[in-house]
């Protein structure tokens, strides 16, 4: 093969690369929220996306509700906390992002719960002491 051969060998896995790392549309049936693949549609969602802001509001708000949920849940007397976040606390935003990015490190979660996923990213970063 001679170098031009090469050159758009390479220039289409490139392509094919970034569009594999684009995000997708979200669509209405993301908002049944039954996995985590659905969550993340959400999550992810470009601006340019007709559902974008409900889109990311979702995302937001189921996110927060799991990690609400169990904080008020075992903050109850006899329980001991499962997620332990510094003080001060990260921001949502913060969060909500290093969430993303954790699942896509972890596409073998992406047809789990989400709330078992939430779970087990907040326990793998906010442990807490024994």
């Amino acid at each position: 093969m001679n170098i031009s051969v090469y050159r758009k060998y390479f220039s289409a896995m490139i392509m094919m690369g970034c569009l594999a790392t684009q995000s997708q549309a979200a669509t209405n049936d993301n908002f049944l929220a039954r996995n985590t693949q659905d969550i993340m549609e959400l999550c992810t969602a470009p601006p340019t996306d007709p559902l974008y802001k409900e889109a990311l509001h979702f995302c937001h708000g189921y996110l927060v509700g799991v990690y609400q949920y169990q904080h008020d849940f075992y903050s109850e007397p006899g329980f001991s906390p499962l997620v332990c976040p510094p003080t001060p606390k990260p921001s949502r935003n913060q969060t909500i992002a290093e969430y993303v990015e954790w699942v896509k490190a972890h596409p073998e979660y992406l047809q789990e719960r989400t709330v078992d996923t939430v779970m087990k990213f907040l326990i793998e970063k906010f442990p807490c002491a024994d």
